[in-house]
């Protein structure tokens, strides 16, 4: 048994939600996401590194809720094409969009997965 001290390196997430409509402009006429509509989308914020010997935790989870709620309510029951820099709200635009406004203020981050709905979803992991 370990009370986490001797955790070397961890990656922990937490997950958000947010609903929201987008449609995908620069797909071809007649493709159903070029037509507004929306999804339930999920959001994984994955932070990694040490695990800190006095307090036995990576980060506070806390923490990452804190830092992500700003961009989770302004992306919440919105159009996503009127948000300035998501006018191809695509999940992949999406994901780098989020890692771009998070991760000056989450420095652990190294991923962030964007699902719209249960079956289909983007990883990004920076530049």
């Amino acid at each position: 048994m370990t009370d986490g001290s001797q955790l070397r390196h961890v990656r922990l997430a937490r997950s958000f939600s947010f609903e929201a409509a987008h449609h995908l402009p620069r797909t071809p006429d007649g493709h159903r996401c070029r037509r507004l509509h929306g999804h339930s989308y999920r959001v994984d914020i994955t932070c990694a590194g040490p695990v800190d010997p006095q307090t036995g935790w990576l980060i506070d989870f806390g923490d990452i809720r804190a830092a992500f709620e700003p961009l989770r309510a302004r992306l919440d029951h919105t159009c996503l094409n009127d948000v300035e820099g998501l006018e191809n709200p695509t999940a992949e635009n999406l994901a780098r969009w989020i890692w771009e406004r998070l991760k000056p203020v989450l420095p652990l981050l190294t991923q962030v997965r964007v699902a719209e709905g249960c079956h289909a979803y983007c990883e990004y992991e920076g530049a």
